[in-house]
């Protein structure tokens, strides 16, 4: 049976809801690691086993805060899955006039610069080849089903990594996009790190939720609110569900 493990954050709490809407059977567990216990939901589709994490941790009263996320302890939690594939689900903001809100792209590649190191080996080097992040094959289903969702798909995005929790400002993005970036977010960087030492393929979803800070057409000067963001990328579950049953049913 196919097994897919999702990581999900801003405006995906209720995924796990989302995708053991129409009765599939359910079961929520607690998976010890080195570094404190992760909450993960089990869900048997029928044509597969999906487990789904939320990697803020989020309950009713409480968020982690995306620079407090334990990674290590949420990608060891989904490598004892043993999936077939990793899906990284983002909330990014946009720089891409092709990528508005509400719509959403697939990594090629990552621009990560943060000075924090993550790995899973502390006492003894080992070096993850991250020449090629993402997986293809799974990049180019999810793509097909965007596309035909959205009547167009940006599937080539190089994504930034930036600490949080604070959105950044207008030269940050510009300096990015001079590099080479086309969306930015706060997790997936230290995500890609610990998931290329596991060596189980691995997929991003970036979900645009808002204009990087500058990059709002128009309006120059917009702010940008989390609770829209939350709710714009909340909007965007039933095309990344569409992802993750293609991606089952091609296993």
């Amino acid at each position: 049976m196919a097994r897919i493990a999702v990581l999900c954050g801003t405006g995906m709490s209720a995924f796990s809801s989302h995708l053991s809407s129409s009765g599939v059977k359910s079961t929520t567990l607690m998976i010890d690691s080195d570094w404190g216990q992760v909450p993960a939901t089990i869900i048997d589709t029928g044509d597969g086993e999906v487990m789904v994490i939320d990697r803020h941790h989020s309950d009713s009263e409480f968020r982690t805060p995306p620079h407090r996320i334990e990674h290590r302890g949420n990608v060891h939690a989904v490598a004892s899955f043993q999936p077939d594939l990793i899906m990284s689900i983002n909330s990014v903001g946009s720089m891409r006039e092709d990528l508005p809100p509400g719509t959403i792209g697939v990594g090629s590649d990552i621009l990560d610069l943060a000075d924090k190191p993550w790995t899973f080996y502390d006492d003894n080097a080992t070096h993850a080849d991250r020449t090629s992040c993402f997986d293809s094959p799974a990049s180019q289903i999810c793509a097909q089903v965007l596309s035909g969702i959205q009547g167009q798909v940006a599937d080539d995005l190089i994504i930034a990594q930036c600490v949080g929790p604070q959105f950044e400002t207008p030269s940050e993005i510009d300096a990015l996009a001079r590099l080479g970036a086309d969306v930015v977010g706060m997790t997936l960087g230290p995500e890609s790190r610990l998931v290329a030492e596991t060596g189980i393929p691995h997929v991003a979803l970036s979900c645009s939720s808002n204009w990087a800070a500058g990059r709002t057409p128009g309006d120059p000067d917009a702010e940008i609110d989390h609770e829209a963001v939350d709710e714009m990328a909340a909007s965007m579950r039933e095309s990344v569900g569409e992802c993750v049953k293609a991606l089952l049913s091609s296993r």
